[in-house]
């Protein structure tokens, strides 16, 4: 039998995909096992019991200074950048894509302005942007819709012009205006298709959100992250980016259940 005709079960689907996640923390443990048996002062790789008293202060003890719990306090201020930006953006792509998409003029107009904007470095700007906007919250949320927002309105242009050219005929046949053709038959297949490209994005939109926050302010994930790798603070550090992590995925965990409820067509084309 072929390789590429071998299908695991779900059982095995499963194992498969627990076993890299075992070999890396196999890893850890030996790593760290025997740096800590040379300097039980090692701070480079944290055995998991430094790491839980350092979650434990962070997350369940109020810190003595503000009263506040730092890491509850880190993480919504990072995630209501996050969603606003994010918001934004889909928003943007949203209206944007179709019209370039679905419009010659607009298209041509507007089209290579988004293409060669896309490609400048958004990490770039962020000097711009601080020195504009200031360093407050603004330029934080600007810096992550100009790095996803632009590429969100391609991939949404691109999948618009995409669609069979026999649907917009038919629309037009039947009497449909420019206004119809676009609410009714290429929004509805558009939403689910930029669920897929927000996906996409939620990596780099943690990204910009993280070098802006270790850059200028006074909370937030990337903030603890680089104020605290001052002191070699694995044991905070390493915890803080397994939390982000768990946020990405359940962030896309949840887009993906959305899809799934709210356009259940759509995963059955994607099947077929």
């Amino acid at each position: 039998m072929r390789l590429i005709n071998i299908k695991p079960d779900r059982t095995w689907t499963f194992a498969l995909a627990v076993l890299p996640f075992l070999a890396l923390l196999v890893a850890y443990l030996m790593g760290s096992a025997m740096r800590l048996a040379e300097n039980p002062n090692d701070k480079l790789l944290p055995g998991f019991g430094a790491m839980a008293e350092a979650v434990k202060h962070m997350a369940l003890q109020p810190d003595p200074r503000s009263g506040i719990y730092l890491m509850w306090n880190d993480t919504l201020s990072s995630l209501s950048l996050l969603l606003t930006a994010l918001a934004v953006s889909t928003l943007i792509a949203l209206v944007v894509g179709i019209l370039i998409g679905l419009l010659p003029l607009v298209g041509a107009t507007f089209g290579p302005v988004v293409a060669v904007a896309s490609m400048v470095p958004p990490l770039a700007l962020l000097p711009i942007l601080f020195i504009i906007m200031g360093l407050g919250d603004a330029a934080k949320i600007a810096l992550i819709v100009i790095g996803t927002a632009l590429k969100l309105v391609r991939d949404v242009a691109l999948r618009v012009k995409d669609l069979p050219r026999e649907q917009i005929i038919k629309a037009q046949t039947l009497g449909a205006s420019t206004w119809q053709i676009g609410t009714r038959v290429v929004l509805p297949q558009m939403l689910p298709r930029l669920i897929d490209a927000v996906r996409l994005e939620l990596g780099p939109a943690w990204l910009f959100l993280i070098a802006a926050e270790a850059i200028a302010a006074d909370a937030g994930l990337g903030y603890r992250i680089f104020l605290v790798r001052r002191y070699l603070a694995m044991d905070v550090i390493i915890p803080y980016v397994i939390w982000i992590t768990l946020l990405a995925f359940l962030m896309d965990l949840a887009l993906r259940l959305l899809q799934q409820k709210a356009f259940p067509w759509f995963a059955g084309a994607r099947a077929a």
